[in-house]
């Protein structure tokens, strides 16, 4: 039960060693990688948004769980950290990495639906919030990381998240279960 024994995907420490080099310093915790592979691998033929690719390290995890017929969109507003990951999954044909504005894809896109969005960034998490629910099918996942404290968090921060939380339990199409675990996880599922 801790990071030794969670079994990386095959190209998690390439594209660490690329990220290090361009020194990427916002990786996703490895228990919240081996979440996301367990909750894309419950969806065979499914449709997956990432919001924040950064270099692909979570994305990662996401294309080495999904099957065949399943795709993924990864939505970074870096053409720096959006290179490396579209270096490393350019020949997968599951695999759509865009860089533009997320929030403005949110909202350009209202029509996409999704079996699993990980917002790991501001887009999707902080703002276009109900787009990006609004995105999620009925059974699907909407999934969110750092809502623990960090130690790269502005000072108010903590407000956001609390403002976040708040948010969420008042919508009536949602259950959702606040984790004290990794960065502090919230798994939410649409009814």
């Amino acid at each position: 039960m801790n990071d030794t024994t969670i079994k990386l995907p095959e190209n998690y420490k390439s594209i660490q060693k690329a990220s290090e080099k361009i020194s990427f310093s916002m990786p996703s915790d490895l228990q919240t990688g081996s979440l996301l592979r367990t909750l894309i691998a419950s969806k065979p033929h499914g449709r997956f948004l990432e919001l924040g690719t950064g270099t692909g390290l979570s994305l990662s995890w996401i294309a080495e769980s999904m099957d065949n017929e399943s795709i993924v969109i990864s939505i970074d507003n870096s053409e720096e950290y959006s290179s490396v990951a579209r270096e490393f999954f350019k020949t997968d044909p599951r695999v759509e990495i865009l860089c533009t504005d997320a929030n403005k894809w949110l909202k350009d896109n209202p029509d996409q639906k999704f079996d699993l969005i990980f917002a790991d960034a501001w887009p999707g998490k902080y703002s276009a919030l109900n787009e990006a629910l609004d995105m999620v099918k009925t059974g699907g996942f909407y999934i969110i990381d750092d809502m623990l404290p960090q130690p790269n968090w502005p000072e108010t921060h903590g407000e956001n998240v609390e403002r976040l939380i708040n948010y969420l339990e008042t919508r009536k199409d949602l259950r959702f279960t606040k984790m004290n675990w990794s960065t502090g996880i919230i798994i939410v599922t649409k009814i």
